[in-house]
């Protein structure tokens, strides 16, 4: 089992990355708080690792949430069910929630426990990829809402999260593409060594070999629990981890919540900010290259739903957490493993853009 911290203080917590830890209580019920636990899932996840997860709360009186999968159902209506389920059997401040599942469980668990009175305790049991490098760490919790993603939310820490790469065994391939779309953005705002890494290894990866997995998760952790000791609240680097997320948003908003996957989108979205980062000469073309080549080699999207046209695209954009003062701030490159918030830009650029952007009329699958 590799261990890393997220270090806040008081509120510092673990990251722990192995192999059937889902099943290995020792390791990660310490950090509950309280005996009451309730175990919030979904209707694809539950079955496979809902009864391990049981067995490992046989000490604490627990009961457990099944909800309906999908991006479509991460609304206010959908939490509903997990306060219905908290005050009917009397759970008190002292609790525990904990997310077994995806990006989607996460955040709705996470936002739950951040509002039941007042607030409790979360633990993440994140199973997909995307979940295990990236939305399980660092307290962003929310829902979307139907004229944007993730607009109705709170910063709330988890407890500890428990990323078991075993569970990847039974992540559909298009799941594991769309985390390692999440993988590649570490190596283009923070580190390009690392990109040179996925460059040699992407078709591995894809393999699912799991060494290079759990090295991957690894490597990806680290630079999230940097950047998110550094700025928890997103004032200032934190930002830098939505590169390609303003474009992305616009595109899972615009097509309807659940026809792209988070990562597919995300994918998509910073080939655009790549380009657009080229063409007001933040970034050489030889970079832009590489971006649309590793993502191409991974199986990612490529091209903007023929659905967009450039003003549908600057409408959705302009309904994003990052528009300060009416002006959108978007994550560009300056170069592999550099990235900056901007907000001083050519806007007519911008709409050339995103209206020479390749489009394509088929949806991932």
């Amino acid at each position: 089992m590799r261990t890393l911290t997220v270090e806040l203080g008081t509120r510092s917590y673990p990251i722990m990355i192995g192999q059937s830890l889902l099943g290995r209580p020792e390791a990660w019920t310490p950090y509950l708080k309280g005996r009451q636990v309730l175990v919030v899932s979904n209707e694809t996840v539950a079955p496979l690792y809902l009864e391990t997860v049981r067995d490992s709360l046989a000490e604490f009186q627990h009961d457990s949430l099944i909800l309906p999968d999908g991006e479509q159902f991460k609304t206010l209506d959908t939490v509903e069910r997990i306060f219905d389920q908290l005050l009917q059997q009397r759970y008190g401040r002292d609790c525990t929630l904990i997310a077994l599942g995806g990006g989607v469980i996460g955040d709705m668990t996470g936002f739950a426990s951040a509002c039941y009175q007042r607030g409790v305790a979360f633990l993440q049991l994140p199973t997909t990829l995307l979940a295990q490098v990236d939305s399980s760490v660092g307290g962003k919790t929310g829902v979307n809402h139907p004229l944007g993603k993730n607009m109705i939310g709170a910063f709330h820490q988890p407890c500890a999260v428990v990323a078991d790469t075993a569970t990847l065994n039974t992540l559909p391939d298009r799941e594991l593409r769309a985390g390692l779309a999440e993988v590649i953005k570490y190596g283009l705002i923070a580190d390009a060594g690392f990109l040179v890494w996925l460059e040699s290894h992407i078709d591995s990866l894809l393999a699912r070999e799991p060494t290079l997995l759990a090295e991957a998760i690894e490597i990806s952790c680290r630079t999230k629990a940097r950047i998110v000791a550094a700025d928890e609240r997103e004032q200032g680097q934190r930002a830098l981890l939505n590169l390609g997320h303003t474009f992305g948003h616009a595109i899972e908003t615009g097509m309807g919540y659940g026809k792209w996957l988070h990562g597919e989108a995300v994918a998509a979205g910073m080939l655009m900010a790549a380009e657009f980062s080229h063409q007001i000469g933040m970034l050489s073309a030889d970079a832009v290259a590489r971006v649309h080549r590793l993502l191409t080699r991974a199986g990612l999207p490529t091209t903007a739903p023929a659905e967009l046209d450039a003003e549908q695209f600057l409408e959705l954009m302009s309904v994003d957490k990052k528009v300060q003062a009416g002006r959108l701030r978007l994550v560009l490159m300056r170069d592999i493993g550099q990235a900056s918030v901007e907000t001083e830009f050519d806007d007519d650029q911008l709409h050339r853009t995103l209206s020479e952007f390749p489009r394509s009329d088929r949806a991932p699958v």
